[in-house]
């Protein structure tokens, strides 16, 4: 069986490779997955009794006393954990990974009702009220993961259960929602793509037809008014009309997704060609540096197009895994590497910066400014252990436990290569790179073929490699991003791919007004910032300015103590001093600087030391 979160039709112009048939064997991928294996899975089954999951479960089974524990949603974090531990057995099995799966399936088999229903808010709390608050019950919600956990466990081998347990909640979906005249949808999207790849694993078509009609009826004012107004749920024009992304943007990404699967099962073209529009929107206006999505507390939103503040960035961990997930299913529809660019954006910045160096605190929220002063609340500050919504760690969970499925595709053609990691894909090749702290990608080949016939190897260059050569000559991309080579290998052919890591300023777009007239740092892949903790003494960060004209100084560094191993970058700055008192504004200059030397650290490496100020973007001198 395929191992893979996603495994399309043949209408996907490229076929994902299994987590088993890649082997990461270094680079920032590789310390993910083995703190992910060593210290936050650990940590996510212990939450799973200590938050209240498997305790709700079992008194909605009828066993156990005490009041119901957490959101409405609160199953949902189990139904990650299994997917987490699903694609992890499948790529560093554990015997404990299997139990736990049993013993949550025999948690959900007595908690599930005759009808399949399960969901042990509304059976606990609120069980005259089932299907009756769509809007904000996110009962649906919790059956996609539900859903996608099954499809893992299938995929992986383990936990016959689960996919027992989540094929009769489908049924039981399918019965209400789809032949039984409800015409209800969820609030919060995620049920659509995991019902599709459902249906992906078993062939039962009702799943993706229950799918396809939940995406054409949103936009048809059939989810009732939860208090946050019609664009929060995407509830405001149907999916075929709406130009751009609005309202809570997990929400809106997980759409996004299920949109794209059912296109790529159905061949429905405005499906592909409306989530396109979207996309090319959304990247153009409401995408931060860092690949985050969601600019507003208020409703966990997407703001209007240019409103991207750095210090109320929302930016979700949740947005980034789903943007993600988004970006993957349009890559394998439309075969180009701007897809791939984004993901790539996506996991070295928004993504891989909502984990601790050791793997046991997370973001909820991923700023791109603090302030000294900040006064942290619930889920805006340090990274924390859990949270009483803790939609955020699992999802980090499964989505390292399968990153290898987002490294390469094949085609008949032949193998197409995303995203560089050191190790080997498919058995074919073999990748030897220091990515993303270097360039240099060697790719030898392992095996040639059984036909020992030509074959075509792509090659992903990204859009900010600006002078890239492959076996020393000079390399441009083709339309779609990519470099071919076709021929007949041999095995212990070699192909060297050279990207451009020059450091480099990036500049905003004139109309996002909360970071006009400053710039940030990039090197490669990696978005940078400046911590306190790297500047001078009595230098503070908010103080800093950059000159355009001045040199980008590389520093790499073995072991920064919390930080590990990275590439800080210096370059001349100047410490702004501007007398305090009476209003912050002035007709006449008043401020003065002094010459200093600034240091940035990429961002998906700050606040795993003192907690202290930083920020993306500086104001240029």
């Amino acid at each position: 069986m395929h191992q893979s979160p996603v495994v399309p039709s043949s209408r996907a112009l490229w076929r994902p490779i299994g987590i088993s048939d890649v082997v990461i064997t270094g680079g920032p991928f590789a310390r993910w997955q083995r703190i992910n294996h060593e210290a936050s899975i650990p940590l996510g089954l212990e939450q799973m009794e200590r938050s209240g999951v498997l305790p709700n479960l079992r008194r909605a089974g009828g066993e156990g006393e005490g009041p119901f524990q957490g959101y409405r949603f609160q199953d949902s974090d189990l139904y990650k954990q299994l997917e987490a531990i699903a694609w992890e057995h499948v790529r560093a099995p554990e015997p404990g990974y299997a139990e736990f799966a049993d013993q949550a399936a025999a948690v959900l088999k007595q908690a599930q009702r005759d009808n399949g229903y399960v969901n042990s808010h509304y059976q606990v709390v609120k069980p005259d009220k089932i299907y009756a608050e769509l809007e904000y019950s996110h009962e649906m919600y919790c059956a996609g993961h539900l859903f996608q956990a099954a499809v893992a466990a299938a995929r992986a081998g383990i936990g016959d259960g689960v996919v027992e347990a989540a094929r009769r909640f489908a049924d039981h979906l399918v019965e209400e929602f789809l032949t039984g005249g409800n015409d209800g949808i969820d609030g919060h999207a995620e049920v659509e793509t995991a019902l599709v790849e459902l249906y992906r694993l078993t062939g039962e078509r009702t799943y993706l037809e229950l799918a396809s009609k939940l995406i054409d009826n949103r936009g048809k004012g059939l989810i009732k008014d939860s208090g946050m107004g019609m664009l929060y749920a995407q509830d405001h024009l149907p999916v075929r009309e709406a130009d751009t992304a609005v309202g809570h943007a997990v929400r809106q990404l997980y759409l996004e997704a299920g949109v794209v699967d059912v296109y790529l099962e159905t061949g429905d073209e405005s499906l592909l060609e409306c989530s396109l529009r979207r996309w090319e929107d959304m990247v153009a206006t409401k995408t931060y540096i860092t690949g985050g999505h969601g600019s507003r507390h208020d409703g966990e939103a997407f703001g209007e197009r240019y409103e991207l503040p750095s210090d109320r960035a929302y930016s979700e961990s949740c947005a980034a895994i789903a943007s993600i997930h988004w970006n993957w299913r349009l890559l394998l529809a439309t075969g180009h590497g701007r897809h791939a660019d984004l993901i790539e954006r996506t996991l070295y910045n928004a993504f891989a910066a909502s984990t601790s160096a050791d793997g046991v605190r997370f973001f909820y929220v991923n700023p791109l400014q603090r302030r000294a002063d900040l006064v942290e609340d619930a889920y805006l500050g340090r990274r924390r252990e859990w949270f009483a919504c803790a939609c955020c760690p699992p999802n980090i969970m499964r989505l390292v436990a399968s990153l290898g499925s987002y490294l390469a595709t094949t085609t008949e053609a032949g193998l197409q290569l995303h995203q560089y990691v050191p190790g080997t894909v498919n058995g074919r090749v073999r990748i030897e790179t220091d990515y993303p702290w270097d360039g240099l990608v060697r790719i030898t080949i392992e095996d040639e073929g059984e036909d020992e016939g030509e074959w075509e190897l792509a090659l992903r260059i990204p859009a900010w490699s600006e002078n890239t050569t492959i076996d020393d000559s000079p390399a441009q991309a083709a339309e779609d991003g990519y470099f071919r080579i076709r021929r007949q290998w041999r095995q212990g052919d070699t192909v060297e791919l050279r990207l451009d890591m020059t450091p480099r300023l990036v500049h905003p777009h004139h109309r996002i007004d909360a970071v006009r007239g400053s710039v940030a740092l990039e090197r490669g892949p990696l978005v940078y910032c400046f911590e306190q903790a790297d500047q001078p003494e009595g230098v503070e960060v908010d103080d800093l300015a950059l000159s355009p004209q001045a040199p980008l100084r590389l520093k790499p560094v073995d072991d920064l103590p919390g930080v590990g191993r990275t590439v800080l970058i210096e370059t001349d700055a100047v410490a702004v001093d501007q007398p305090r008192g009476g209003l912050p504004y002035t007709t006449k200059p008043l401020a003065t600087s002094t010459s200093v030397t600034a240091t940035a650290v990429p961002y998906f490496q700050w606040d795993n030391r003192d907690g202290g100020p930083m920020r993306v973007w500086i104001p240029l001198a």
